[in-house]
């Protein structure tokens, strides 16, 4: 005997055949910094394990530190030069790019037809992602590089020195929970912002005692976040209020928080200056587990696969592989240089680059003895002139000068930065990896498949 359905159940049915799976879990279409909801740089690649050439780069006027985003057939990026990039993702041919007052360091996010960056110029914008119209701007209280008077005790002591390796402002992330109808960020100021995503409006802030460049995590109704004042907050997504709070090391040059939070399942996870990688319950704060990163700065954002997190370090030059359960470390893989950009998970391959401008493809299942290596033109150029052995030595390229005095560490990094360093995490779309370099190109290389030698 047939059952009779009603007409908009059948539509309802109907409707739920055909849509598509990318639509679950959100109820929106959006990309952001490291990929998705849970911010775990996960991408749905799986076919591709090595690099095979440039497609196309586009100049982008400055260094990138801005991570790429991909929707709609373009590929959107930030620069140094105070603007904002879109380009045409086959061609990279410039489809408009979108100016402000300030270096573009925070990575954009795209939703809605709509890109949402910030600006060192103290505005965070949302553009129109078709013309590259501005919509809105929302003036926080200024946004600016970490530092201060003698800056880790360096010379002049009296002036106010900027840190080196603050590399990032805060990105903009959507509450998945309202459809994207208030947005997150951090300032400079201090306060962690949500947003009216339609108008600006502010419709809270939550003030820390140091900067935010972080990207907050949004998930369980709560939006994370750790600040320059080694603080890591938990805050109400729709009150702002406080739910808890954990403080991280505060040694001098050895405090802060940059790393952006990943949540998986009851636990939510960062870096911080201090050296350690931690592991909050993310309801109470509760410390599951620290790791020790052997004194080495954790600038890089987490990406968690099958309970394994994978995060870089900065002077071990280290991609670390830690059991997220437990805090163990299962594998380490030695790179030439500083790691500040968070990998990038495809299949069983990480994808991400060092500070010597060179790229990685590592074979996770290989625990770190099989990858493939990709170097930019920045770096075969200027290589032989600036590392030793392939790999960075800062006192080496100091060569014998004073590094308490600030310029001589300034022009130290300025050597560094002819390498083409990559701060920037990837993006990976249909065999294409798109990334920025501190040599001002935006690039899409292309992968292919193959086995490791």
């Amino acid at each position: 005997m047939l059952k009779k359905f009603s007409f908009p159940l059948i539509i309802a049915l109907f409707a739920t055949a055909i849509l598509p799976a990318q639509q679950s879990p959100s109820p929106f279409q959006y990309v952001r910094f490291h990929a998705c909801r849970q911010q775990d740089g996960i991408y749905t690649e799986s076919e591709y394990t090595h690099f095979d050439k440039v497609k196309w780069k586009l100049d982008a006027g400055g260094k990138i530190f801005s991570s790429p985003a991909v929707l709609d057939g373009t590929v959107y990026a930030g620069s140094e030069d105070h603007y904002l990039y879109a380009a045409d993702l086959k061609t990279g041919k410039l489809r408009w790019k979108f100016k402000t007052g300030g270096a573009v360091h925070s990575s954009p996010s795209v939703f809605n037809h709509t890109v949402y960056i910030g600006s060192f110029d103290g505005y965070y914008y949302a553009v129109d992602a078709g013309t590259g119209k501005e919509k809105w701007r929302v003036k926080t209280g200024g946004e600016k590089w970490m530092g201060g008077i003698g800056y880790f005790g360096m010379k002049p002591v009296d002036q106010y020195l900027e840190d080196p390796w603050d590399f990032f402002l805060s990105s903009v992330v959507p509450d998945p929970d309202d459809q994207g109808r208030t947005i997150y960020f951090g300032s400079s100021d201090g306060n962690l912002y949500a947003v009216n995503a339609e108008d600006g409006t502010i419709r809270w802030k939550f003030r820390t005692d140091g900067p935010i460049h972080t990207t907050p995590a949004v998930m369980h109704q709560t939006v994370y976040v750790g600040s320059w004042d080694a603080n890591f907050y938990a805050i109400d997504s729709k009150t702002g209020q406080l739910k808890w709070k954990v403080r991280t090391g505060d040694k001098p040059g050895m405090t802060g928080i940059q790393s952006s939070a990943v949540v998986d399942g009851d636990n939510v996870y960062f870096g911080a200056r201090d050296a350690h990688v931690y592991c909050l319950s993310a309801a109470t704060g509760e410390v599951v587990w620290t790791y020790d990163a052997e004194g080495s700065w954790i600038l890089s954002s987490p990406t968690i696969k099958d309970h394994v997190l994978y995060v870089g370090t900065s002077d071990s030059y280290l991609l670390l592989a830690i059991d997220a359960q437990t805090g163990r470390e299962k594998f380490r893989f030695k790179t030439h240089g500083y790691v500040y950009s968070s990998p990038s998970l495809a299949g069983n391959t990480a994808y991400f680059g060092d500070f010597t401008g060179a790229l990685f493809a590592l074979d996770l299942s290989s625990e770190g003895k099989c990858w493939d290596e990709f170097a930019l033109e920045s770096r075969k150029k200027n290589a032989a002139l600036v590392l030793k052995d392939d790999h960075m030595d800062f006192m080496l390229a100091a060569s014998g000068k004073d590094v308490s005095v600030y310029a001589n560490t300034v022009e130290v990094m300025n050597k560094f930065y002819a390498l083409g360093p990559v701060v920037s995490s990837a993006y990976i779309y249909e065999g294409v990896l798109y990334v920025g370099s501190a040599d001002g190109f935006l690039y899409a290389i292309e992968l292919t498949g193959g086995k490791c030698d």
